[in-house]
C-alpha cells in the first residue's frame, strides 16, 4: 500500500473518554461525524463511538446519514444543516433528526411525516449570534408552539451554535457568554409555556474546553475527538482561568497519521531544479526521494518547500512544488534512506530523547499552521482514494 491514512481507534476512544471525564458521565455526547468523520471514516468512527458510550451522531448531509444507516448504525442521528425539501422523504425513511428553524420547513416535515404515518423527532435550532442556521431568539417560542401542535412531529431537542467558543480573547469569551444568555432565555420561555424543549445543547469543542456553563444536557465535540485543540487552557485570561481551575487540562491525541513510501530515489546535481515551476534549486549534489502523495490526496500544494516528512526517525524537507499525485523530498548527499521506506507526512509530534532538542511539530495542526488554515481542513481533505487503515 503506497499512501495510506492510519487511524488509531484506541486514541479516538481515549479522546472521547477524556471528554466524558471532563463534562460528567450524566451528559450526553453527540459525536460530530460529518465530512466522513473529519476524514477519518464515518462508519468505523461511529462503531467505535458506540462502543465507547456515545449517545448520538451529528451530520451535515442526508447522504451521510444514509451511509450510517446502511452500515446498520441504529443510534440517533441529528442532521445539523438545512436540507432541501426534496430530501424530506429520505429523512423520514432513514429516521434522521433534522434541526428546524422556520415555519415553512416545519410544516413541510409535518405534512410528509403524517402522510408516511411516522412520528419524526426534530430539534429546534436557535441563532444566538452565529448568523447561520437557526431562528431568531424572538421567534423561538412561536416555532416551539408550532412544533408542539404538529401531529407528526415531536420536539426532542433545542440547540444553538457558538461562534467563538474556541477563542481565549476576552471579547470573544464575553460574546460566548452573551450567546448563552440569549439561548437560556429562549429555552426558559419555551419551558414557561409548558413545552418540553427536549435535550438542550450548545457546546462544541471550544466550549468543552473553555465554557462549562455551555455543557447543558449534551455536548457536541468535533475536532477534539480527532486529537486537536484550537486553544490551550493556559492561554486564557486569569479571570476566566480561575473559573476552570478545578478542571484538569484536557489531553487529546491525534487520531490520524498520513503515511507514504519512497517509490524512487534519484540523484540531482548542484544547480538543477526540481518539479513544476522550478521553484527549488539544488545547492549541492543531492538525492531526491519521490513519494506517491500529492494535493489530490490531501497534501496541500501550499506546503511546497515549506513542509517536511519523517523517514526512519529523521526529518527531510519537501522540495519543489507538490504535484497532484507525487512530491519530492531532499534526503541529502549521503542518504540513509532505502527505496520503499515508509514516510510519515503528518501524525503525532516527535519528542526527541534529548530534552535539549526541540519538539518536531509534525501533526496536522502544524501543517495547517504552515499553510494558514485549520487542522479540520487538513484531515477532511484527505481524499477517499487514500485507504484508511484502522488500528486499535
Amino acid at each position: 500500500m503506497r499512501t495510506k491514512a492510519v487511524i488509531y481507534l484506541d486514541r479516538f476512544k481515549n479522546n472521547l473518554d477524556s471528554i466524558r471525564a471532563r463534562v460528567g458521565k450524566d451528559r450526553h455526547i453527540c459525536v460530530s461525524i460529518k465530512a466522513n468523520a473529519y476524514g477519518h471514516g464515518a462508519v468505523q468512527i461511529a462503531k467505535k463511538s458506540l462502543e465507547a458510550g456515545a449517545n448520538c451522531f451529528g451530520i451535515a448531509a442526508v447522504s451521510e446519514g444514509e451511509e450510517l444507516r446502511k452500515a446498520d448504525i441504529k443510534a440517533p442521528i441529528i442532521l445539523l444543516s438545512q436540507p432541501h425539501p426534496d430530501e424530506i422523504s429520505k429523512i423520514i425513511s432513514l429516521n434522521l433528526i433534522p434541526v428546524v428553524s422556520d415555519a415553512e420547513f416545519i410544516a413541510a416535515l409535518n405534512k410528509q411525516a403524517a402522510a408516511a404515518r411516522k412520528k419524526l423527532h426534530v430539534h429546534l435550532k436557535i441563532d444566538t449570534g452565529m448568523a447561520r442556521v437557526g431562528c431568531n431568539v424572538s421567534e423561538a417560542l412561536a416555532l416551539a408552539r408550532q412544533i408542539n401542535k404538529c401531529s407528526a412531529l415531536k420536539m426532542t431537542g433545542t440547540a444553538t451554535h457558538l461562534a467563538v467558543s474556541d477563542s481565549a480573547d476576552m471579547r470573544d469569551i464575553d460574546y460566548t457568554k452573551q450567546q448563552l444568555t440569549r439561548f437560556k432565555k429562549a429555552v426558559n420561555a419555551i419551558k414557561a409555556a409548558g413545552i418540553n424543549p427536549g435535550i438542550v445543547h450548545a457546546a462544541n469543542s471550544g466550549a468543552i474546553i473553555l465554557h462549562p456553563d455551555a455543557w447543558l444536557d449534551m455536548v457536541r465535540p468535533g475536532i477534539l475527538l480527532y486529537g486537536y485543540k484550537a486553544v490551550q487552557e493556559f492561554e486564557l485570561p486569569l479571570s476566566h482561568l480561575n473559573k476552570l481551575i478545578k478542571l484538569k487540562s484536557l489531553i487529546v491525541d491525534p487520531v490520524m497519521e498520513l503515511k507514504s513510501v519512497v517509490t524512487l530515489i534519484k540523484k540531482v546535481k548542484k544547480g538543477e531544479t526540481v518539479s513544476y515551476g522550478r521553484t527549488w534549486t539544488a545547492y549541492q549534489d543531492t538525492f531526491i526521494a519521490i513519494l506517491p502523495v500529492g494535493y489530490a490526496d490531501g497534501l496541500p500544494r501550499l506546503a511546497s518547500n515549506r513542509w517536511q516528512v519523517t523517514i526512519n526517525g529523521a526529518v527531510y524537507p519537501i522540495v519543489g512544488r507538490i504535484c497532484m499525485d507525487q512530491c519530492c523530498v531532499n534526503i541529502g548527499s549521503k542518504p540513509d534512506v532505502q527505496r520503499w521506506a515508509e514516510a510519515t507526512v503528518f501524525g503525532a509530534n516527535i519528542v526527541p530523547e534529548d530534552p535539549e532538542l526541540p519538539v518536531i511539530m509534525q501533526d496536522a495542526a502544524a501543517l495547517a499552521n504552515t499553510v494558514r488554515t485549520i487542522p479540520y481542513e487538513i484531515t477532511c481533505n484527505i481524499n477517499r482514494r487514500v485507504p484508511r487503515v484502522y488500528k486499535g
